[in-house]
């Protein structure tokens, strides 16, 4: 395990693990952690080694968010048109992005509350298993704050717009429960098998196709985006471009030989 302050980062089993370290703060993520789990994510994504990727915190809490305390010293700072949009465009969606990006699946393991940014970054997940402790909220009304951290981008997609719209202006917090029948949580679970679970979606896709998988989350993510000619025409190609795959191969030969594939990953 490699510990870089408030982000701690290790890997075994096809596994890259990235759990927030800051209990003391609600893991609020300051601006050089959110760099760091940026460039974890990055890295997780370039090795061929790294089958899925686990975000998890230490602590009663996911993530309250970001770091508020730096927000405040900024906000004394004199002030230039655009200085804000460029902060949250090369900081917290930077972060979402790089959530959405990485070809590796990402499950978000939540145990408890996961405030404004926090929430967002376990939504850009690919699986989200929750405890059922665990509690979302958009907090960015609470503050007086217009939505970010993708947050206008994430919620319509995943819940549709007039949902989004309740939980970002009225600011009520969502049980786990309730995300999982809104479709952001995929499993809710008692604490103390919180890790169970993960391990066994960990598990499960290590020993997946992880280049099928990883192009399958990009036309998934794509579709949302694209009209359908543009959906249809990615889709045959990267169908195309998977069918060149050692997975591709192996998954054919052993459905005709009747017995269980043995994936590498690429």
């Amino acid at each position: 395990m490699s510990t870089d302050d408030d982000v701690l980062h290790e890997f075994g089993d096809g596994v890259a693990r990235i759990t927030l370290n800051r209990p003391e703060a609600a893991n609020a993520i300051a601006p050089e952690a959110r760099d760091r789990i940026i460039a974890l994510l990055q890295q997780a994504d370039a090795d061929p080694e790294v089958r899925v990727v686990v975000l998890a915190a230490n602590g009663r809490h996911f993530c309250a968010g970001a770091d508020v305390t730096r927000i405040h010293a900024a906000s004394s700072e004199p002030k230039r048109v655009g200085d804000g949009m460029r902060r949250i465009m090369g900081g917290a969606q930077r972060l979402i992005a790089a959530v959405l990006d990485c070809g590796k699946p990402v499950i978000a393991a939540v145990q408890g509350p996961a405030a404004g940014m926090g929430a967002h970054l376990a939504f850009a997940a690919d699986l989200v298993v929750a405890a059922d402790t665990a509690t979302f909220i958009e907090s960015f009304v609470l503050r007086g704050l217009v939505v970010d951290a993708a947050g206008a981008y994430l919620l319509p997609r995943r819940i549709g717009l007039q949902k989004a719209k309740e939980l970002a202006f009225l600011g009520d917090k969502l049980s786990a429960q309730d995300a999982h029948d809104l479709g952001l949580v995929n499993r809710v679970v008692p604490p103390e098998e919180l890790e169970k679970a993960v391990a066994e979606l960990s598990e499960r896709l290590t020993a997946a196709p992880t280049g099928a998988v990883a192009l399958t989350k990009k036309l998934f993510n794509r579709s949302l985006d694209g009209d359908r000619e543009e959906s249809f025409l990615l889709e045959g190609a990267l169908q195309d471009l998977q069918s060149y795959a050692h997975d591709s191969a192996e998954g054919i030969a052993a459905f005709k030989e009747r017995r269980t594939p043995r994936y590498l990953g690429w």
